[in-house]
């Protein structure tokens, strides 16, 4: 009985002991926190992923007709009228509205958005008050037809069918919010895996390798993605409108992390 007794209680013992805590879940990767109002929050995200640059400062919608046809983007403030949270939110990352696929909208790096990423730019996007007109649908010419027909300027939805789960290449958590900041703006000219590329749109420049960032220097990398001015006080073409902006809206830290993965990714991925 006495043996019994002492096997119970070990047992008992063992029962009551604490277990080692389970390891911290890491906090979600997303942009910086940097207003407890979610409309300026989200502001700031739209302007860094270009919704700005797209759809206007008023998000009443642009015009982009050139001669492969005609095509608006969406007027915001209307598209905010008719549709709830969750509409907007499947428009923005799979590029199909309910009646057609989307043109031209980068939805493919939109895919890996953290949720209060997402919700702040649509809390953004619903604060706008109504302006502006419906803007007409896409109509396109015959040369707009021809390549399609060669597989190139493929629609929103296709684009997220074909990239939608790619990634930059994964330098390990350190890196992690660069790697996020770079998905969801940079790739979408530079490509998903930075490597740059020609581009399918008649008289545009390629895009070079991002790679190429390890070799500035990092004040030199700060200063243009402030004020769009390369090494010597260059402009570099769209890179220098783009840094203005959308990538000036970024925090210090930020930068900080998207240079850091730049840097990494050429050590590590030449």
């Amino acid at each position: 009985m006495r043996a019994i007794a002492l096997l119970l209680g070990l047992g008992l013992a063992g029962c009551s002991a604490q277990a080692d805590p389970p390891p911290p879940v890491p906090e979600a990767t997303r942009f910086a926190f940097v207003s407890d109002d979610p409309v300026k929050q989200g502001e700031r995200i739209a302007k860094v992923l270009g919704c700005t640059g797209c759809h206007g400062a008023d998000l009443a919608g642009k015009d982009w007709s050139d001669e492969l046809g005609t095509l608006w983007t969406a007027n915001l403030t209307r598209s905010a009228a008719r549709h709830s949270d969750a509409e907007l939110a499947a428009m923005i990352q799979t590029g199909q509205r309910a009646d057609r696929s989307l043109i031209g909208m980068p939805s493919h790096l939109f895919t890996k958005l953290a949720d209060e990423d997402l919700a702040a730019v649509i809390a953004y996007i619903r604060s706008r008050p109504l302006n502006g007109e419906e803007h007409p649908s896409p109509s396109f010419t015959a040369e707009y037809e021809k390549y399609r027909a060669q597989g190139k300027l493929p629609t929103s939805v296709e684009d997220v069918a074909r990239h939608g789960e790619e990634m930059p290449p994964d330098l390990g958590r350190e890196h992690e919010l660069g790697r996020y900041i770079v998905r969801a703006t940079c790739a979408e000219c530079h490509g998903l895996q930075l490597r740059g590329a020609a581009s399918e749109l008649p008289g545009d420049k390629g895009r070079p390798d991002l790679r190429m960032v390890g070799s500035y220097d990092p004040a030199d990398f700060v200063t243009l993605m402030r004020t769009g001015k390369a090494a010597g006080n260059r402009e570099i073409g769209l890179m220098s409108e783009v840094a203005r902006g959308r990538f000036a809206n970024l925090t210090d830290a930020e930068v900080e992390a998207v240079r850091g993965y730049l840097a990494e990714l050429a050590k590590c991925d030449p």
